[in-house]
């Protein structure tokens, strides 16, 4: 087990803004929905323009479990719509307002409406996430409790960037307070639901990253192997925590490997 960092993300070392600005909009369509009630049950939908069943991938973003807004990523939503795969980005509750699992329990929903709604196919459906989005997105698809519960199914595969999957012991307060007491911290873990029933995944990390250890994504990607399930792990060496969202960008893609290897990783099993 592994103690983790996790500052909010959403303070990235490049201009969001930017990079939103200059998100593609010829060819992508958005739309916006609710999944559930409230202010933080808005749902975004980027649409390849012209595209027939296209993969979808449903995308939650990180900020410890405590910010985050799904306006901040348009640059992840038009990025990949502009490849040809739609996606789909949510909000959800926060802490303090909620503790875990309420931020699992919104995403089981979150997926449940996209099956529904956007009426796709549960094999060309997909969980991505990056850092906190990154757990809630594994968790997803490892603990089947959440999505019995909410009638969501299991996706085709998921897509992890930067995220901690292993994170024991919770040596912060904040996310002491987030997780609860200690006999349930388990259940918090995604690592601890491998099995060999587990969908394909592509684990990415930034070799620099001191907000998430890579040893998270190297943990899992093990752990996975060890049981029998397909795993691609990419390290780089170079980059950092915000360096890796950063790479979904049209921006920066040419730069970056990241959306090349998403985008390779969904053609593969959709």
């Amino acid at each position: 087990m592994m103690s983790a960092a996790l500052a909010p993300t959403p303070r990235f070392g490049f201009s969001v803004d930017v990079l939103n600005r200059l998100a593609p909009r010829r060819g992508v369509r958005l739309s916006q929905g609710a999944y559930a009630p409230g202010a933080r049950g808005g749902i975004d939908l980027y649409w390849p323009e012209g595209a027939h069943d296209p993969p979808v991938v449903l995308f939650f973003y990180g900020g410890g479990w405590e910010e985050g807004a799904r306006a901040m990523y348009r640059f992840v939503g038009a990025g990949l719509a502009a490849r040809g795969i739609a996606c789909v980005i949510p909000d959800y509750r926060l802490f303090p307002e909620v503790r875990f699992p309420a931020f699992i329990e919104d995403a089981a929903a979150a997926l449940a409406w996209t099956a529904g709604r956007a009426g796709v196919a549960p094999r060309r459906l997909f969980v991505m996430g990056h850092s906190a989005g990154a757990q809630i997105a594994t968790l997803l698809a490892l603990d089947p409790r959440y999505r019995e519960a909410a009638g969501a199914p299991a996706p085709a595969g998921v897509i992890g960037l930067a995220g901690p999957y292993d994170f024991l012991p919770l040596q912060s307060p904040v996310l002491r307070e987030i997780f609860g007491p200690e006999a349930a911290w388990p259940r918090s873990q995604p690592i601890h639901f491998v099995n060999r029933e587990a969908p394909p995944m592509l684990l990415l990390a930034g070799g620099r990253d001191r907000t998430v250890w890579p040893r998270n994504t190297r943990n899992l990607a093990a752990a996975l192997k060890g049981a029998g399930g397909r795993v691609v792990m990419r390290i780089y060496p170079g980059l950092g925590h915000r360096a890796l969202i950063g790479g979904l960008s049209s921006v920066l893609a040419p730069l970056l490997p990241i959306r090349g290897a998403i985008a390779r990783f969904v053609s593969s099993i959709a």
